[in-house]
């Protein structure tokens, strides 16, 4: 999201050639599909077991799946939109951003949840099954919703008290600064990110130290030394995200260089930031967890034998 902020402020633009335009639509196109379908998978997988939604540490994976492929089909959308339609409903302008904002925010608080559930599992596990329950875990879900929201629903509010109707029935540029421009939507933004990294950033340490200490003195030193390394692997996809926050710094210093090259940044910032880790869910726990990739084999190695059998 801040990416975009220093785009459209940017004094010195330079707009894509016809060839590039299409060439980099394709490739942003072609991965979110390609994520998709692989996170497409998951979810079959999940729902495939009833064991699995009975489970709290499968019941936050998944939802962090579906998280992952709500913003990549939202934030390939508007980088689409940026090249075929530069002039967008404010209205429509609105809902997409609100939702890019608030599964954005999701992402690390979900991050959050999961970790405290490896630690509940790892350092209190006898009374793990009754407080990860599956009940509990829906209701810490909605809560996420809410909690990830308020950023997005503060900023409509602000639009409200301050820009007459008439502006969302008008065409803007779909960036959140041209949507949300005064300071105090400014300030609104960096409370709210600042608040939110800060209070996860130190539930990963605590949580990660805590296992860590558990994992020394337990006597089976397996499943606390993954859950550690999950928790570690957390923190790697939290730094991921977080390089979305540093990305205008990082242009303000770069485009002075590569004036010529200022559109070709942009965009592999954005495939890095927004786009590739998306890619971690899937190889965090569908790849790691023996458990899930045993259904998975199972469930569509039956499914293709099925589907060549029935023709014949």
């Amino acid at each position: 999201m801040c990416l975009d902020n220093w785009e459209m402020n940017s004094t010195i633009w330079i707009v894509d050639s016809y060839e590039e335009a299409f060439a980099k639509n394709i490739v942003i196109v072609s991965l979110g599909l390609i994520i998709n379908f692989i996170n497409g998978m998951l979810m079959v997988t999940f729902f495939s077991n009833p064991m699995f939604l009975r489970d709290s540490r499968y019941i936050l994976y998944i939802h962090l799946v579906f998280n992952d492929m709500l913003m990549i089909c939202i934030s390939v959308t508007l980088n689409v939109l940026t090249y075929v339609s530069p002039l967008v409903n404010a209205s429509l302008c609105c809902v997409l951003v609100f939702l890019a904002s608030t599964t954005f925010m999701i992402t690390p608080l979900n991050l959050a949840g999961m970790a405290i559930e490896r630690f509940i599992a790892i350092c209190k596990p006898l009374h793990h099954s009754q407080i990860c329950t599956p009940r509990r875990t829906h209701i810490f879900l909605c809560l996420l919703w809410v909690m990830g929201s308020i950023r997005s629903i503060t900023d409509v509010i602000i639009s409200l008290l301050t820009q007459p109707v008439s502006f969302f029935r008008s065409f803007i540029p779909c960036y959140p600064n041209y949507l949300f421009p005064s300071k105090s939507h400014q300030y609104n933004t960096t409370a709210s990110q600042v608040i939110c990294m800060s209070l996860v950033w130190i539930i990963l340490i605590y949580t990660y130290c805590r296992v860590l200490f558990t994992a020394r003195k337990a006597d089976s030193k397996g499943s606390a030394n993954k859950a550690r390394s999950t928790i570690l692997l957390h923190g790697v996809q939290l730094l991921l995200c977080m390089l979305s926050y540093i990305t205008p710094f990082m242009f303000m210093i770069t485009t002075p260089f590569f004036r010529l090259h200022q559109t070709k940044i942009i965009f592999c910032v954005y495939l890095f930031t927004n786009i590739l880790p998306r890619l971690l869910s899937p190889l965090i726990y569908g790849v790691r967890d023996q458990k899930f990739v045993k259904q998975m084999k199972e469930y569509f190695t039956c499914n293709i034998v099925i589907v060549k059998i029935v023709p014949s």
